[in-house]
Formats: C-alpha cells, sequence, structure tokens
C-alpha cells in the first residue's frame, strides 16, 4: 500500500521519475554508487575497511582516466590496476648507478625535456599511472608534475621499486627509501611498490618489510620485478602475502613464455618493461608488415601484442605526439596468425642475453659484485625461457 502511494498514478510524471529514481537507490547500493560517481568500496565505512583498502588509489573504486580508454585489471588481492601506464626511466634523467640516481640530474646525463614536464604533459595526454623507481633519479620532478597537473590523487595510480643498494642494505633501509618515495611523490601511500631485483641473500627480507609497510597502509599493493620463477619460489617459502606483481622485460624479441605462463597460472599479474625495446624493434619486417597491414605504427603494434596478452604495458616517451600515439592500443585486435608471428621473433640468443643481464643486475651497486656470492648467481639455475 505505501508503495502504491509511492507511485501513484495520480502524480505528474517528474514527480513520479524522481520518486522512481529515489526508491532504486534506495534499495540497491550498486546503483546508488553508480548514480553518485563513486565505488561501492566507498560505500563502506572507512573504519570498517583494512588499512591497505582504505582511501582510493589502486582499491575497486580508482577512477580511470578520462583522457584515454584504458581498461583496469584485477590483481589477486581485488585491487583495480590500469592496463596502461606512462614509464619515467631515463626520463629527464639517465642514472648510470644508484649513487648517480641519488645525486640527482646533475649527476648523470639527462635528456631534451625534464622529468616534471614530461609527466606533466603525459598526465594531459591521460595517462593515470606512473611507473617510478629509485633508481631512476628522478621521483621529486614527478611528484613536482603530479602538483602542476591538478589531477586527484585518487585519479593516480603511483607505483615505485627500491634498489639493489638499499635492498642489500636491509630492512630500515627499505623502509627508509619508501618514506623518502613517497616524501617526493608528495602522496601519504603507494598504490604499489615492488622489490627491484631478486638480490640473493637479500630480497625476502626486503619483502617482508613491505609486508610491514602493507599493513600500515603506506602501499596498498606488493609486488616484485625481475624475478625468475626460482626467486619467486623462494620467496613464497618464507613470507606471507603473495605478490601481486612481477615486472620483467616483455616484447615479442623476449618473450619469456614459460616464465610468463608460470605467474599467470599463480595469479600474479606481469607488466612489461622495455615492451618498445627503446625503439630498436620498429625497423624489424614483420613489425612493419604488421604495421602497414593495421594501418598501424610499428609501436602500436608492439604494445598491442603486449595487452591482447593480459600483461600490463608501460610505455616511455618524451614526446607528447609519442605518448599518444602509444597509448592507442585498444579497441582493436591482432588476428591470432599474426600474434604467433610476433611470438616466434624470440631467439636462443635473445634468451642468453637476458640471462646474462639477470646474473650483473641482481648483484649491481652492491657489495656483492664480483665476489664468491656472485659467483653463485653466474651459476645458478634458473628458467630463462
Amino acid at each position: 500500500m505505501a508503495l502504491g502511494f509511492f507511485l501513484s498514478s495520480d502524480r505528474p510524471p517528474l514527480v513520479m521519475m524522481g520518486r522512481l529514481l529515489w526508491l532504486v537507490l534506495l534499495t540497491s547500493p550498486l546503483a546508488a554508487s553508480a548514480f553518485l560517481g563513486c565505488g561501492v568500496a566507498s560505500l563502506r565505512p572507512a573504519s570498517r575497511l583494512p588499512p591497505r583498502l582504505r582511501g582510493g588509489g589502486g582499491l575497486p573504486n580508482f577512477k580511470a582516466s578520462a583522457g584515454l580508454n584504458c581498461p583496469t585489471i584485477q590483481l589477486n588481492d581485488d585491487s583495480s590496476h590500469p592496463l596502461l601506464g606512462y614509464g619515467t626511466y631515463k626520463v629527464g634523467f639517465i642514472p648510470a648507478s644508484a649513487s648517480a640516481a641519488a645525486g640527482g640530474a646533475e649527476a648523470a646525463g639527462g635528456t631534451e625535456k625534464t622529468a616534471r614536464e614530461c609527466v606533466k604533459e603525459a598526465l594531459g595526454v591521460g595517462y593515470r599511472f606512473l611507473d617510478c623507481a629509485q633508481f631512476y633519479g628522478n621521483e621529486k620532478e614527478v611528484g613536482l608534475a603530479i602538483k602542476d597537473s591538478g589531477v586527484p590523487r585518487e585519479n593516480l595510480y603511483l607505483a615505485s621499486k627500491v634498489w639493489t643498494d638499499k635492498i642489500y642494505e636491509g630492512r630500515a633501509a627499505v623502509r627508509e627509501q619508501v618514506l623518502k618515495t613517497l616524501a617526493d611523490l608528495q602522496t601519504d601511500y603507494l598504490d604499489l611498490y615492488l622489490v627491484h631485483w631478486p638480490v640473493p641473500g637479500h630480497h625476502v627480507e626486503a619483502y617482508k618489510e613491505l609486508e610491514a609497510l602493507l599493513e600500515e597502509g603506506k602501499v596498498r599493493s606488493i609486488g616484485m620485478s625481475n624475478y625468475a620463477v626460482e626467486d619467486y619460489k623462494e620467496l613464497r617459502e618464507a613470507t606471507s602475502v603473495k605478490p601481486t606483481i612481477n615486472q620483467i622485460e616483455v616484447n615479442p624479441f623476449l618473450y619469456r613464455k614459460k616464465t610468463i605462463d608460470f605467474f599467470q597460472a599463480e595469479g600474479v599479474q606481469i607488466q612489461s618493461y622495455r615492451a618498445l625495446r627503446d625503439g630498436k624493434a620498429f625497423q624489424d619486417p614483420t613489425v612493419l608488415e604488421l604495421a602497414g597491414k593495421y594501418g598501424k605504427s610499428a609501436a602500436q603494434i608492439l604494445g598491442r601484442w603486449c595487452v591482447q596478452k593480459g600483461i600490463i604495458y608501460i610505455p616511455k616517451s618524451v614526446k607528447k605526439e609519442r605518448m599518444e600515439e602509444n597509448a592507442d592500443v585498444f579497441g582493436w585486435e591482432l588476428e591470432g596468425g599474426d600474434v604467433a608471428r610476433l611470438d616466434a621473433l624470440t631467439t636462443d640468443s635473445s634468451l642468453q642475453a637476458f640471462k646474462e643481464l639477470y646474473i650483473k643486475c641482481v648483484v649491481r651497486d652492491t657489495p656483492m659484485a664480483g665476489t664468491e656470492e656472485a659467483e653463485k648467481v653466474i651459476n645458478k639455475d634458473i628458467t630463462v625461457g
């Protein structure tokens, strides 16, 4: 009877429509959240959410970019992660070592535009996921660019990584670095934080400190970068929180299918770096042929190959027109046969080159380089493909 009065047909049409809308909002939290422009999670009192799930960022109520058609992907901790990001490595500053990175732009080479200028442009184009790192040496400028842009914090997905020198030094050094990154980026939380390389004998303790920071709400998701299958298994045996991400080099010329399949089966999302191989793949005959076939650029073919496999794509450019071009990887598809042709570009020599790089980088900028400990790494059997 009350419902009949509420929807009584003798009411003016506009009144009827208004009452019907309020009835839907009152009875459906999902409809209410959509109408009010907020995620369902934000309807719950913050005090009832775990510390790492409060306040936005990489949560279910993360707001995707309005400037780009960028889908999000759900991680194993139920947070949302944009499928497209802007890489800040070698943006405004080219680090030669950890000490150079710590010294800022005067300690190593630079690029034609500052990181502040480039990141502000990327945010203007519509990128909302920024991939940062201690080693990149430009986080303070990234923070200034974010402030300049006026983009609300809840519309951003900010990620960073701790470098090998701090990983080697131990948990206190890792914590100190996270706090420095928070200050440099001018934020009170990070959506994602990674262990940059699995420094032998030290990376597990570094990750344990990330677990502590996760509980404190200073970081929202944690993960790893450049981990082989064997490194991951070692980590999981000694820690509680499953990594959400493994950021590794992924492109058609270094397609480590066994490794990628393993992590995807584990529910660990793959992020790619060097998806464009620093532009070195743009003249490959197969890539150029497919670019002509689809009416796309070489960069767009490589980027589409990546996201079509469900891999997070993080291109980098200091030119605005390239930033826009790199983002055009959604709304169209590569045919299955063309994906297979790109898959086949990986050679045994490229896999061997990867292993040599891994051996060098896991001890880079640590006292372990050139020692017996480093020799153990050289002789370590890891999954390469």
